[in-house]
């Protein structure tokens, strides 16, 4: 059974015209587009924020190799 929801008038209004702009067959479809593009973005902030630690556990390590790797370069840098 479904669960019932209080919404503030202007809300119901926004929700309408979302459904018409999307051409939705109800309300409710307007509602789950909402809650997936939500979720969509709550993954993607999680996923950027475990691509930033990583780098920040590895980035001492990546600057040690490649001052290694610039030390035996042919092609000198002046």
């Amino acid at each position: 059974m479904g669960k019932p929801l209080m919404l503030r008038d202007e809300d119901d209004k926004r929700i309408e015209a979302l459904k018409a702009k999307l051409g939705a067959p109800t309300k409710i479809a307007v509602v789950r587009a909402g809650l997936d593009l939500l979720e969509h973005e709550a993954l993607r902030a999680a996923r950027i924020k475990r691509s930033h630690r990583a780098v920040h556990l590895v980035a001492a390590e990546s600057r040690r190799v490649n001052a290694e790797f610039r030390s035996h370069s042919r092609l000198k840098r002046t």
